[in-house]
């Protein structure tokens, strides 16, 4: 797989909490330069990105990282990303409803955002560290089921990140129209060679030493 086709797939992230304006400017020239699919970045920084780098796609995070903020908090940080211009949004779901199998109301905290979001790409964070199999398979029937765009593996922030068996069961469980993001520990334009090819339709990094290689 050519170089330039692994980095039109990831998203080139950087969502620590000291990040200043420099490091978000630095992170979004060299997405630019690398013809990333996407910067990856926290909400804050939404509306001056958009502003300074008008022809990046913009991500940002909703619920970020633990996910157990109220349904009302997640929904009023989507509403302001878009109208900050971001084009995609990648939330966190409630793991501790995930966790007491209150899949009702997992269900339907993915449905108000999948409306909120309107035509922008939502992506479904399940933190798979934490999960069962069974939980895994449950959401994958909800996201499935309530029309986001993507299953996302991992914050990145959890006890471990993504890995290729995760991949594997999601795309046993997924309907045909959702898209797999990979992100968390994939270091290397190798790692991500090998998550695309499992299938993979993003790659969630902040390595841009490895993909500047």
């Amino acid at each position: 797989m050519e170089k330039s086709e692994i980095l039109s797939h990831v998203d080139l992230t950087l969502l620590k909490a000291f990040a200043s304006w420099e490091d978000i400017q630095k992170l979004c020239r060299e997405a630019a330069a690398l013809h990333t699919a996407s910067v990856c970045i926290p909400p804050c920084y939404v509306k001056r990105v958009r502003s300074a780098f008008p022809e990046l796609t913009i991500c940002t995070v909703i619920g970020f990282p633990l996910g157990y903020s109220v349904p009302e908090a997640k929904l009023m940080e989507a509403r302001r990303a878009i109208e900050d211009g971001a084009d995609e949004l990648d939330m966190v779901v409630n793991i501790s409803d995930v966790k007491n199998h209150d899949y009702p109301a997992v269900e339907e905290e993915v449905r108000l955002m999948r409306y909120a979001c309107g035509g922008q790409i939502l992506k479904v964070i399940t933190e798979t560290c934490y999960l069962t199999r069974e939980e895994k398979i449950r959401l994958c029937q909800i996201v499935s089921d309530t029309g986001a765009d993507y299953i996302k593996t991992s914050t990145g922030f959890g006890t471990a990140g993504a890995a290729l068996e995760d991949v594997r069961l999601f795309k046993e469980y997924l309907d045909p129209d959702v898209k797999i993001k990979a992100a968390g520990g994939i270091r290397t334009l190798k790692d991500m060679e090998a998550y695309l090819k499992e299938g993979c339709a993003r790659i969630g990094s902040s390595m841009t030493m490895a993909l500047n290689d």
